[in-house]
């Protein structure tokens, strides 16, 4: 077993005129993740030979789509946490919704919120939509790398409890959870699996075949192996992450969203199956054409 590391949630915090201002690792990944996205795009529209004609945006539309992607993103994640995760909750207390300095964003959410702010953009401006999911696809996992990895400081979305040797004790509810089972109270880091696999793998792929292999030369190609690279990790994590609290009972102790006999799909396998279907589906069109 490893221990969980001592590091603090806030990065600093700085009392002015009776106000607590404090800057959380979480914040700084969504902030660091965005700026990295706008960096990397920029290049790539500013790189003619990575494209089949004219590159499909201009920097002065990057910057003026990137207030849309962070409205998406952040609206998007908390609707999709809501709808998906905890809508009972919710319901019962609307004014919660707001809340979003207390933690509750899903990231298919996010992504559907930057789906939406893409497609409006691109008709307003005339962009070439599956170029421009091209890009959003090839800014994506470092930003999904450095999320999943505030989550491994904040110590939530751990996983299930195992006897592995790289098994970490999670410190509060984890380890409350773990004094009542039978295995070691050690759990997965489900959180540093995704951010390798989503996150970083994702990245280092992605960014090869962009700039290396011509890939933005085939609208939707690189958008398409985004989606299945995604759906297919997230769903493979899902076996060895903890399900949320409101999907588990003691009828349903894995945590399925739906169940089909003696097997099932939790919710994060359920959402990642339309992606891994669309993204076959942009992969082959782009052979195709």
């Amino acid at each position: 077993m490893i221990p969980f590391p001592d590091i603090s949630p806030t990065l600093f915090e700085i009392e002015l005129f009776g106000f607590t201002l404090a800057l959380r690792w979480y914040a700084l990944a969504y902030i660091t993740g965005i700026l990295f996205g706008w960096w990397i795009i920029q290049r790539a529209v500013r790189t003619p030979r990575l494209w089949a004609g004219e590159p499909p945006l201009t920097p002065d539309q990057v910057e003026r789509f990137l207030t849309w992607a962070v409205v998406g993103i952040i609206l998007g994640g908390r609707i999709g946490y809501v709808i998906f995760y905890d809508p009972g909750t919710y319901l019962d207390d609307p004014l919660q919704i707001i809340r979003v300095w207390e933690g509750g964003m899903a990231f298919h959410g996010g992504f559907a919120g930057v789906v939406v702010a893409g497609l409006w953009f691109c008709k307003r401006e005339r962009i070439p939509m599956l170029s421009m999911g091209d890009l959003l696809a090839l800014a994506v996992p470092v930003g999904l790398m450095l999320g999943r990895l505030a989550n491994f400081i904040n110590a939530e979305l751990w996983g299930r409890p195992t006897s592995l040797p790289w098994g970490v004790i999670f410190p509060g509810e984890a380890a409350q959870a773990c004094a009542t089972a039978t295995a070691a109270c050690a759990r997965h880091p489900s959180q540093l699996y995704q951010a390798a696999l989503e996150g970083l793998l994702l990245a280092v792929v992605l960014t090869w075949l962009a700039f290396r292999r011509g890939w933005l030369k085939r609208p939707g190609a690189i958008m398409g192996l985004f989606l299945v690279g995604y759906g297919l990790a997230r769903f493979l994590v899902e076996f060895v992450r903890q399900p949320d609290a409101q999907f588990v009972s003691p009828g349903n102790p894995i945590g399925w969203a739906v169940q089909f006999g003696s097997l099932g799909l939790t919710m994060g396998q359920l959402l990642s199956l339309p992606m891994i279907a669309a993204g076959l589906w942009f992969l082959a069109r782009a052979r195709a054409r």
